[in-house]
């Protein structure tokens, strides 16, 4: 079975670092994009199985790529983790979301709520 892809928008690059990593321990592929037009334009061309975005970006704001993402069909089964350091402003993407976490935030729990959007296999 292919591994399920991933991109993590985050303009850190040791947070950014660590999201991959827990992504890629979880059984993704992932890969990072720094800015939002940069991920727009991957966007274009991929549709991940789980994004992890940041709300303030440079270029283009995630908040903008988010509502862009979540209007297009095609991406409806794209899970999204919003993660912010700015918790008021983290609250108004939680009906875009299907999870909202607020920095810091570290490997374990990324990695735990990556490998709760992968669905069980029956045996």
């Amino acid at each position: 079975m292919a591994a399920r892809y991933a991109l993590v928008i985050e303009d850190d690059p040791l947070v950014a670092e660590l999201f991959q990593r827990a992504l890629q321990d979880a059984g993704y592929q992932a890969e990072v994009m720094e800015n939002g037009h940069k991920a727009q334009a991957q966007l274009v061309f991929t549709t991940p199985d789980l994004v992890v975005i940041d709300i303030h970006l440079p270029s283009l704001s995630g908040a903008v790529l988010l509502r862009q993402v979540r209007g297009q069909q095609r991406f409806w089964h794209t899970r999204i983790i919003v993660v912010s350091g700015d918790a008021e402003a983290a609250k108004e993407f939680e009906p875009l979301a299907d999870e909202v976490v607020i920095k810091p935030i570290g490997y374990e729990e990324i990695r735990r709520l990556a490998e709760q959007f992968i669905p069980a296999t029956i045996e």
